[in-house]
């Protein structure tokens, strides 16, 4: 079974935390603040944070500008990854992956079947690698942004944890 490894150094890693939605301000994003709050409590930094509306431009040029700030290590977004019409963020994320990480999506369904049943195939939630940056869009609900973080990204975002994680590998990701 997989565990944390204490011999190993804890590095932190920066941040973006994106909210997509039409309605949500910082007074009411309470996904926004449930993942802020998550990473920082797992030791990491929020390099930013930011509310867009669900539309495809918006959504590519705010992660355009974040994957091109090398203070920028991973951005993570809440919200649309229904099947609305105005639920474009995975069109605007898959758009800009280098490499994709389908098992990202795949495990956060198996995990969420267990919890909300089939319900959980209404979930385009994905994953991948743009360039260098991680970039991950987890659906709207504070319950998805806690069981994607609490039982994916905080032991992938952990360079403790063995076998493998993405922290140890970030220094590759420009390999040519």
């Amino acid at each position: 079974m997989p565990k944390i490894d204490e011999s190993r150094p804890f590095i932190p890693v920066n941040i973006a935390v994106l909210t997509i939605s039409d309605t949500r301000t910082f007074e009411d994003d309470r996904s926004g603040d449930t993942l802020a709050s998550r990473v920082e409590e797992a030791g990491h930094k929020v390099a930013d944070r930011k509310i867009i509306k669900d539309d495809i431009p918006s959504i590519t040029n705010q992660a355009k500008a974040w994957i091109a700030d090398a203070g920028i290590d991973v951005i993570i977004a809440t919200g649309g990854t229904g099947l609305t019409g105005r639920d474009v963020t995975p069109e605007a994320f898959e758009a800009l992956y280098t490499k994709p990480i389908p098992g990202f999506g795949e495990l956060f369904r198996m995990l969420s079947y267990d919890l909300i049943g089939t319900s959980t195939i209404q979930s385009r939630a994905t994953g991948g690698l743009a360039g260098t940056t991680l970039m991950f869009a987890l659906p709207g609900s504070t319950g998805a942004v806690k069981d994607a973080w609490d039982k994916i990204l905080v032991t992938q975002l952990d360079n403790r944890y063995r076998p493998c994680n993405f922290v140890e590998m970030m220094p590759r990701y420009g390999e040519k």
